[in-house]
């Protein structure tokens, strides 16, 4: 370290939840840096750090307390000055979290990331600053990517207002707002030139994007495209999408674009037509069906989350999940148990599940999933994609396809008779296949 870096003071942030608070985090580390400040990685060094908290569901509530409590601990035995505690779960229990946790030294909700610089001016003057205000949700500035060079998301819009029975997002996100088109590409374009290859774009509900802008139709088709023909970007790929609002012209553009992964991100949550009018979810079975045909017809693969043990789930309503499972393979799919957030709707449903059957039916929708995963993987052996290498670890090299998202789905673990470079794209040949991820020689 240089001796101008070892005068400037050092922060850190550690990021929690999803990939939207992910995308936050790295503003805030590019506000910080042009504040002045040495970004460190390593806690211990940090004199203020900044924990960007989830509040979605319990078990991630509790993660983040675990966390705040953990960095305090560097008061006592780092260079620990100043703590602050910023995302969802600041959002929506600031006066408690203000009570409970005295070691903190300032809070600040999802909507003021942009006064930054007023928090820590009152901070070191003395203050306790608390932010929670509905401020600027989208502002410009350089961010800081934490996890590689070529690849970065690239938020869309907040809040949401779709209103599920189940979800406290509107709660602590509000109410749904599209974020500028020419501010976007204008983001994409920068990433670009700083080396990023590939793009995500990401929001609480992406198909919906446009709606609030212009003439009210939905715009992330135009987005897609306009993003795909920057110099630079290789590949482009959207996550979370909603039922209702994927229309066929979205997936035109997804399936006939060649730099837009032939990837649907597609939360569906259940099949059972009487649980989705409980969670408030648009968009019936049949519906839901056409989707998945339209998807299958242009050669799309689909990703999707479940939700076991909602209120009132029947065995008979659970069964139908698993036979809709075994209907629609999925390529890939994630679940979670339902989980009782304060404020919502669901919460005062009654015929609340067991906790424990919970668990069982999550491991047998899981057990089953696994076997879907493993028998189209397994398909996969013997042709050959295009792969951006990721890194490398105890196991060798490492990349994904454009069918793999980054961070929620598996890997290609990569044969090599040459060193390889984290970003560069390779054509590799499948040669092994597990549940979740594949094995190739590179070409």
């Amino acid at each position: 370290m240089s001796k101008t870096n070892a005068q400037k003071p050092t922060a850190g942030v550690v990021s929690l939840g999803c990939a939207k608070n992910l995308v936050d985090s790295e503003n805030l580390l590019g506000m910080l840096r042009d504040r002045g400040y040495e970004i460190v990685s390593d806690p211990s060094e940090a004199e203020i750090i900044f924990v960007n908290t989830c509040g979605f569901i319990e078990s991630a509530k509790q993660e983040s307390i675990d966390t705040i409590l953990e960095m305090a601990e560097y008061k006592k035995t780092g260079k620990l000055k100043q703590l602050f505690v910023t995302g969802c779960l600041a959002q929506r229990y600031a006066s408690e979290l203000a009570q409970e946790l005295p070691e903190v030294d300032g809070f600040m909700g999802v909507a003021d990331y942009a006064r930054l610089y007023d928090m820590l001016d009152e901070a070191n003057s003395g203050e306790r600053p608390v932010y929670m205000r509905d401020g600027e949700r989208f502002f410009q500035c350089g961010r800081v990517l934490s996890a590689n060079a070529f690849s970065a998301y690239v938020k869309i819009s907040d809040g949401c207002d779709n209103r599920c029975t189940y979800c406290a997002i509107p709660l602590i996100r509000g109410s749904y707002a599209s974020r500028p088109f020419d501010d976007i590409v204008d983001e994409c374009r920068s990433l670009a030139a700083q080396g990023v290859t590939e793009l995500t774009l990401i929001a609480q509900d992406t198909s919906r994007y446009g709606c609030d802008l212009g003439d009210g139709h939905y715009q992330l088709p135009e987005l897609l495209r306009a993003v795909s023909e920057i110099e630079g970007v290789h590949w482009v790929r959207v996550l979370y999408c909603y039922p209702d609002s994927t229309e066929d012209r979205l997936l035109d553009e997804i399936a006939n674009n060649p730099k837009v992964a032939p990837y649907l991100d597609l939360p569906l949550q259940h099949i059972n037509d009487d649980l989705l009018r409980r969670m408030n979810r648009r968009g019936d079975a049949a519906w839901i069906r056409s989707r998945l045909a339209e998807c299958r017809k242009r050669g799309i693969i689909v990703r999707t989350t479940m939700i076991v043990g909602f209120p009132g789930e029947t065995d008979a309503q659970f069964a139908e999940l698993l036979d809709f499972v075994k209907e629609a393979r999925f390529d890939r799919l994630g679940a979670f148990t339902y989980s009782p957030e304060e404020g919502t709707p669901a919460e005062r449903m009654p015929d609340q599940i067991d906790e424990e059957v919970k668990a069982e039916r999550l491991d047998q929708l899981m057990m089953l999933q696994q076997a879907i995963s493993a028998e189209l993987m397994a398909e996969r052996i013997g042709t050959e994609c295009e792969v951006l290498v990721e890194g490398q670890d105890e196991d060798g090299w490492y990349g994904r396809s454009i069918y793999e998202a980054p961070e929620s789905d598996g890997v290609i673990h990569l044969n090599a008779d040459r060193e390889l470079v984290p970003g560069e794209y390779v054509r590799a040949r499948v040669v092994a296949a597990d549940a979740y991820d594949l094995t190739a020689e590179v070409l």
